[in-house]
């Protein structure tokens, strides 16, 4: 019989009591204030550009591997799929999954080193701040306004869905945040709502299983060595035991699955317990909490870490992927250095904005167009720029 879905909880936000917009908008005669943000997350171009920026693998190596819009459309549903079942509003939780990745730069985590390096004399680089920037000013789409005007929940959801940032705001690379928020007060002491956190904990349960399978399939370990490892291995034996036949390819998509739903099943039980504890009533309640009401058990989370290290020391780590992070930092090293030093040789939209900044200001403009590539651009245009046999 299936599980019923729940009512709306107490606590869950309320679109038509959304804090609305920085510049305020007609509503849509269709949509909820959230479901609009998510739309034009959808169609923003930074989002199309995640089909081809690095998760682990960077795009050339294969397109079985995921990449960070695959990754944000398997965080985005299930997103959807806990805060329904929690009674929270799917679409502003869906919303904020779909954005959490607007501002990573090519090649994942090594491009993301490489930018904080070059970054560090002109104010750093964080992808959290890049992703709020590409929502609040980096797309232009509209007339009226630079970024998506999208509304203060989903900001919020934006910037904070791992916890509190008030803390980061000393940080050079954190001065976008405390620039937009000493204009629009995002309340950035507390907790973001119980929709933003299921958003957080969807990724964490997305990129485990999906590295996981990915790491499988990638060759880097096999099937049988992650009986022993926490979490994962109990559905490794119990998907073997039960069908003793089947493809290993099949079974390791068996074993991932059923790991997904223990997560899911656990983050369900825990903030269950969580809100009940704490008797919260109301999305204030949440915000002024001092934890998270949407978490893991902590059974649930030793076994994360654990799998995590696994992760680290056998994936993430692993010399082929070490070797494509080196590639990867002294492309985007290269450029960035060349664009820093001859910055004529930018595009000529890119240039001609160039020249009105000073050496910060160029290099943060420098900076936006490297982490806007994606993996595949980043590879030809540094082609382009070293190698001139690549315009015959």
């Amino acid at each position: 019989m299936p599980t019923p879905i729940s009512l709306k909880a107490a606590y869950a936000e309320d679109p038509a009591a959304s804090r609305g917009r920085k510049l305020p908008e007609p509503e849509s005669r269709t949509r909820t204030p959230f479901a609009r943000d998510r739309d034009r997350i959808i169609h923003a171009t930074a989002f199309r550009r995640l089909k081809e920026k690095t998760q682990v693998f960077v795009a050339h190596e294969g397109d079985h591997f995921r990449t960070r819009l695959t990754h944000s459309l398997e965080v985005a549903q299930i997103a959807r799929s806990l805060a329904t079942a929690l009674g929270l509003d799917a679409d502003l939780a869906e919303t904020i999954a779909l954005a959490h990745d607007l501002g990573h730069p090519p090649f994942g985590h090594a491009g993301e080193d490489e930018l904080q390096l070059q970054m560090q004399a002109y104010g750093g680089f964080d992808h959290n701040v890049q992703t709020f920037r590409v929502v609040t000013k980096l797309e232009r789409r509209y007339p009226r306004f630079d970024g998506l005007n999208l509304t203060w929940e989903t900001l919020e959801g934006v910037i904070k869905h791992n916890g509190p940032v008030a803390d980061k705001l000393d940080k050079p690379s954190w001065s976008a945040i405390a620039e937009f928020d000493a204009q629009y007060d995002l309340r950035l002491d507390s907790w973001a709502s119980a929709e933003a956190q299921v958003a957080a904990l969807a990724d964490d349960i997305a990129y485990n299983n999906h590295d996981v399978d990915d790491g499988v399939q990638a060759g880097l370990f096999q099937l049988s060595e992650l009986l022993e490892v926490p979490l994962i291995g109990p559905h490794v034996a119990a998907a073997t035991a039960e069908f003793p036949d089947c493809d290993p390819s099949i079974l390791r998509l068996e074993a991932v699955r059923r790991m997904i739903g223990a997560m899911v099943d656990d983050v369900l039980a825990e903030t269950g317990r969580r809100a009940q504890a704490t008797g919260i009533a109301s999305p204030e309640d949440v915000r002024t909490l001092d934890h998270a009401v949407v978490a893991f058990s902590r059974d649930m989370a030793e076994d994360l870490s654990a799998l995590r290290t696994f992760l680290m020391e056998r994936m993430y780590r692993h010399w082929r992927v070490n070797r494509t992070r080196s590639q990867a930092r002294r492309i985007l090293a290269e450029m960035f250095l060349l664009f820093m030093g001859e910055p004529d040789v930018l595009p000529t939209e890119w240039y001609v904005r160039a020249q009105k900044r000073d050496e910060a200001g160029r290099a943060r403009l420098v900076c936006d167009y490297i982490a806007g590539m994606t993996d595949r651009f980043a590879i030809e245009e540094h082609r382009k720029l070293f190698h001139l046999d690549v315009w015959n």
